[in-house]
């Protein structure tokens, strides 16, 4: 009975992070821009990935049994992939709309673009980056 239940969970985890994945893939092919791809694909990594850590620990839990060391892997990959899957989807985002890549013009609401505006309102004139010299130094 085990058995049964080990093969079911891998292949549930498995089958749908690999889901999630190809999924992602596809609607990154029919995005218009690239910040929509960047989006589309942060569920895969937030999701996908961690699912398929989970029926890969799964699946030695059930081959090996239990280890200490697989278990602190196991949630050390997960955490790790959420977290940076997050940071990087953030950075990436911001980077592609501030190097100025054209954004669809169907892209509602477009936060970056309000808020790239204001972003050195409440500075003062020594904090904003349009007037930072490396000469203002001393």
């Amino acid at each position: 009975m085990a058995d049964i239940i080990a093969i079911v969970l891998v292949a549930l985890f498995g089958i749908t992070g690999s889901l999630l994945m190809v999924l992602s893939a596809i609607a990154m092919f029919r995005s218009n821009d690239a910040l929509s791809r960047i989006n589309v694909f942060s569920p895969a990594t937030g999701l996908g990935m961690p699912l398929i850590l989970v029926a890969a620990y799964v699946y030695t839990l059930w081959q090996d049994g239990f280890g200490l060391m697989r278990l602190f892997m196991a949630l050390v990959g997960f955490l790790s992939l959420i977290i940076v899957s997050s940071v990087a989807s953030n950075v990436l985002s911001r980077s592609v709309f501030v190097a100025g890549a054209p954004v669809w013009r169907r892209t509602s609401p477009n936060r970056l673009a309000e808020a790239r505006d204001d972003e050195d309102a409440g500075l003062t004139e020594r904090e904003t980056w349009g007037d930072f010299d490396i000469t203002d130094l001393d």
